[in-house]
């Protein structure tokens, strides 16, 4: 197993600088949100597997020649006394280093989404006083604000859309119709579980500057996907002009007095894990992917990232289960 901690080790290094890296600067991602979404995924899960893989086949060296092995032989000496001489120094230090590393990604992973939820569910109360239900459908409620807002916050069956008197006022009614779409789409696509998997990551480990990256990038994607989702029953430009009055009310609470909860007038803030209408950057790149459209990635382009995103996975799942497959 000596080979394959030392190519884990390198293949997390590789996932978690040069590879986010390029990827947050290519231009195909706005061609395919879906497979690039799936790619920052694969990319995160691929990175931590590695990482923690490579401490793992290290320390394990000695008494197996894969991972199941090893864990079998330490399993032997921590529940039967089995002798540990055959672990050396680093050896243990890297073991300790990779429980270490498992617990503080499975603690901040759970952390994470218990504060969102705590904020969710504050800011469900919150509703509850201070907004009134719109007339456009079930799960979509009108809070008292001048300023063009719109956010869904997820929950299940309690999910909502949340719209301002000022949004309302401000939108023709396609235009509203392609609000409460994209809206909708966040929810129905889950966006939330992404948001809340890549809040974690960079929580846990926000010296690593690549986790700001795919967060970011995957802000702007799930914004991408769900305009997708409204092109499909509406124009364009009525697309366009919702965004372009979406996002003149998202920089207000920034700027405005605040109010109890952040959001003047109305007492209420953006919880984490809810999908609005995303920064400054994410509102440009999305303008500027509808203005000028380029085609959809080739088939076999995307076949290919697909594949590679297979490969992965597949090769650290591989290289730790089979035995010697480095040497």
């Amino acid at each position: 197993m000596f080979w394959t901690s030392y190519f884990l080790a390198v293949l997390a290094i590789v996932l978690a600088w040069p590879v986010p890296i390029l990827l947050s600067r290519a231009h195909w991602p706005a061609r395919d949100p879906f497979t690039a979404m799936l790619l920052w995924q694969v990319i995160g899960l691929a990175g931590g597997l590695s990482m923690i893989g490579a401490m793992l086949v290290y320390g394990l060296e000695p008494v197996g020649d894969n991972l199941i092995a090893g864990l079998r032989a330490l399993a032997g000496m921590v529940l039967y006394n089995a002798p540990t001489t055959s672990l050396g120094f680093w050896h243990l230090f890297a073991l300790s280093a990779a429980a270490l590393l498992t617990a503080h990604l499975v603690f901040t992973l759970l952390l994470t989404y218990y504060k969102i939820e705590r904020q969710r569910r504050r800011h469900r109360e919150l509703l509850a006083l201070l907004a009134s239900p719109s007339a456009d459908g079930t799960g979509t409620v009108v809070i008292n604000h001048d300023s063009p807002v719109a956010y869904c916050l997820p929950g299940g069956a309690r999910s909502v859309t949340v719209l301002s008197d000022g949004l309302m006022a401000a939108l023709e009614p396609a235009e509203l119709r392609a609000v409460l779409i994209h809206e909708n789409a966040h929810l129905n696509q889950r966006h939330h579980l992404l948001l809340w998997a890549f809040a974690a990551w960079r929580q846990a480990l926000p010296w690593l500057p690549t986790t700001r990256l795919a967060q970011e990038a995957v802000n702007s994607l799930i914004e991408m996907l769900a305009d997708d989702v409204a092109l499909r029953t509406e124009s364009k430009a009525t697309l366009i002009k919702a965004i372009a009055i979406v996002a003149s009310g998202s920089a207000v609470p920034q700027a405005a007095p605040l109010g109890p909860g952040g959001l003047p007038g109305a007492g209420l803030q953006l919880p984490d894990g809810a999908a609005g209408s995303g920064s400054a950057s994410t509102t440009a790149s999305r303008v500027s992917r509808l203005l000028s459209p380029r085609p959809p990635l080739p088939v076999g382009l995307r076949a290919t990232v697909v594949a590679v995103c297979v490969l992965l996975l597949a090769m650290p799942t591989a290289l730790l289960i089979v035995p010697g497959l480095l040497g």
